[in-house]
């Protein structure tokens, strides 16, 4: 192992490995040192890869990857104790090349793309921890491993670390996260024959569908439910604010127990083998989060960066956009000759004027109204199954009645005006 690299990148989720692929591509010397046994060992995510960012870096990676399925259809789901109201969308477009996203399993995937990492020259050291940053004259020049041979330097350090990123902490780009800034997801693999996943989901052989739940899912916390098919197994997970699971004194694991007994979802997953659990935290600060990404010698990506929006549930497409633009920054920099804050800000500069901080931007309110405010989980969001079970009854009831009746159970003990601002704040900040 030479003594000097040209970057170091810490942890190899795809934003990691999405940057040294890119710097190595483009002749840099690049080691990613991860702390798990193998690249993917500590990854879980809902399973959905878009295609597109992937492409950036990789054309037609779809015809070698370890995927799952094209993702045909989305539907989503607003959940009661026992109803649901069900919307979503379905398209052959989607079915064909070049496709637009694709359940995979992290463990798989993540692997797999360290493997073209290694093809294109990154040197990847698993099973090592990074304990610190190596900071001299006030730049980042390397960092300190558990390994005997100790530290290793570098002209920039990628933090690519997740949700928790203890290193960017350590050089003062952010605080410690507070719980109402990230979520706790538990997701279950449940094994099931590709044929019996095709005939409940109304697939055609090798596609598959996501599905989207919310409201009960998650016991009215702010949050979100998840099913997805893979080839021959199901990813069913829900995760919540850490606040608020918190704040209710409810267990992660009573949230996917109680979803799996919905009426809506047992018949879904019904003698399913439970093969494999998974926890993890989940950045969900959102703009209003996002951490200094630049210092002298250093750049921060992914998760460790807080780049998810929750909203739509899009994680590892903002991650690869950042570790691309990250590594573009670095090789520029690279051209100069200079890697202090001001030669690495292009990376920031081109991030906040790419979707990712675009998106984050335009849900930047949304996740502090509703957890502020209960009642769209907890009253709103049930008043949509409530209304379609009432229309829906035929009892003798004449429809206006049925209206009124309706109106006053949406209302309840809240004033019109009341309801009214509530949807509007909603809309203002979903817009």
């Amino acid at each position: 192992m030479p003594e000097k690299f040209d970057a170091i990148v810490v942890g190899a989720g795809v934003a990691g490995l999405a940057a040294a692929y890119k710097m190595s591509q483009a002749g840099l010397s690049v080691v990613v040192i991860e702390r798990g046994d193998y690249p993917g060992a500590k990854n879980v995510m809902g399973g959905v890869l878009y295609r597109s960012m992937m492409e950036d870096l990789i054309p037609e990676f779809w015809k070698e990857a370890p995927l799952q399925r094209p993702v045909v259809e989305q539907r989503f789901w607003f959940m009661d104790i026992d109803s649901v109201v069900t919307t979503g969308y379905k398209s052959q477009d989607w079915a064909r090349e070049p496709y637009n996203c694709f359940t995979v399993f992290r463990g798989q995937f993540d692997q797999w793309f360290a493997r073209k990492c290694t093809e294109a020259g990154v040197v990847i050291v698993n099973e090592t921890l990074v304990e610190e940053c190596l900071v001299e004259n006030d730049k980042v020049v390397g960092v300190r491993t558990n390994r005997p041979e100790g530290d290793i330097y570098a002209n920039v350090v990628v933090l690519a670390d997740g949700v928790n990123s203890l290193l960017a902490k350590q050089l003062g780009f952010h605080q410690e996260w507070q719980p109402q800034q990230v979520a706790l997801a538990v997701m279950e693999e449940l094994k099931l024959p590709s044929e019996v996943i095709e005939e409940r989901f109304n697939l055609e052989p090798g596609m598959g569908t996501t599905i989207e739940i919310f409201g009960g899912g998650t016991l009215g916390l702010v949050g979100t439910a998840f099913i997805y098919t893979n080839k021959e197994h199901l990813s069913l997970g829900v995760g919540a604010l850490l606040s608020q699971l918190r704040q209710a004194k409810i267990k992660p694991y009573d949230l996917l127990e109680n979803l799996k007994k919905h009426p809506a979802v047992r018949p879904l997953i019904r003698n399913a083998e439970p093969v494999e659990y998974y926890a993890h935290l989940i950045p969900e600060g959102g703009y209003k989060a996002v951490p200094q990404l630049v210092g002298n010698g250093v750049v921060v990506v992914g998760d460790a960066a807080q780049l998810v929006n929750g909203i739509h549930r899009e994680g590892s497409n903002l991650a690869m956009t950042s570790g691309r633009l990250a590594a573009e920054a670095i090789i520029r920099a690279h051209q100069m000759g200079e890697f202090d804050r001001r030669a690495l800000s292009h990376y920031e500069e081109t991030l906040r004027n790419s979707y990712v901080m675009a998106d984050l931007k335009k849900y930047k309110d949304s996740s502090h109204l509703f957890e502020k405010n209960p009642k769209y989980f907890n009253e709103y969001l049930p008043a949509a199954n409530m209304a379609l079970h009432e229309m829906l009854t035929v009892d003798g009831t004449s429809k206006k009645d049925k209206q009124k009746r309706i109106m006053q159970r949406i209302l309840g003990g809240n004033s019109l005006y009341s309801v009214g601002k509530d949807l509007y704040q909603a809309w203002k900040a979903m817009r």
